[in-house]
C-alpha cells in the first residue's frame, strides 16, 4: 500500500511513500488483530516500522494503537545515537463527507 503523512522533520516536499504490512489474526484475538507495517519514506533517507493492534471501542469505532521506530541515515557510527526515534500514534478511520 501507500502512506501519506502530514508530519516530517525534513524540509523536503512530502510525498506518498510505499508501505508494506502484515496482520496476525489468531484464534484468541477475537477480531482485534495485531499488525506490523514498514514505511519507506520517498522524500527522506529514513524508514519507519509500526507495530500495534486494531481495537473496536465501545461506540463501535476502529482504533489502531501503534508504537513506531523511525531510523534516519547518519554519516558514521559516531552519530548512531541520534539515528533512531521512538513514538506512539493512534489512528482512526476518517468519515468522508458526501
Amino acid at each position: 500500500g501507500t502512506y501519506h503523512t502530514a508530519v516530517t522533520a525534513t524540509s523536503n516536499e512530502i510525498k506518498v511513500s510505499p508501505m508494506q504490512g502484515f496482520m496476525q489474526k489468531g484464534l484468541n484475538q477475537k477480531g482485534q488483530p495485531t499488525f506490523g507495517l514498514t514505511v519507506n519514506w520517498s522524500f527522506s533517507d529514513s524508514i519507519t516500522v509500526f507495530t500495534g493492534q486494531c481495537f473496536v471501542d465501545e461506540d463501535g469505532k476502529e482504533v489502531l494503537k501503534t508504537m513506531w521506530l523511525l531510523r534516519s541515515h547518519v554519516e558514521n557510527i559516531k552519530n548512531d545515537w541520534k539515528a533512531t526515534r521512538v513514538g506512539i500514534n493512534v489512528f482512526t478511520r476518517l468519515q468522508l463527507q458526501e
